[in-house]
């Protein structure tokens, strides 16, 4: 994902609230079939959170890898990620796509 397709998404992102939330029990199977679920369903997904708020760029990260998704961005303690769907509910501008190329 090239920084121009990223700085689209994040703006699509500020009106989201967050989906998913990591709480004390920390990331288990329980979070990652609701961010499939929620990523099948909307496509660019927030996840908050509450816990383990050191560790939260090392568990965006492995999210992002066991969910097939992209992680947009991290802002203070919510990270957004984006997985494209059959459905194609956001467009992205053919031209932002080619700016990475």
């Amino acid at each position: 994902m090239n920084s121009s397709v990223r700085s689209f998404l994040k703006a699509q992102a500020q009106e989201y609230k967050p989906v998913v939330m990591v709480g004390k029990g920390g990331v288990d199977a329980r979070i990652i079939t609701a961010l499939n679920e929620a990523l099948a369903s909307h496509e660019l997904v927030k996840v908050k959170f509450q816990a383990f708020k050191d560790e939260k760029r090392t568990l965006s990260e492995d999210l992002a890898t066991q969910t097939g998704s992209e992680l947009v961005s991290i802002i203070g303690f919510i990270a957004t990620f984006y997985r494209e769907s059959e459905d194609r509910l956001i467009h992205i501008p053919k031209d932002l796509i080619k700016k990475g190329e």
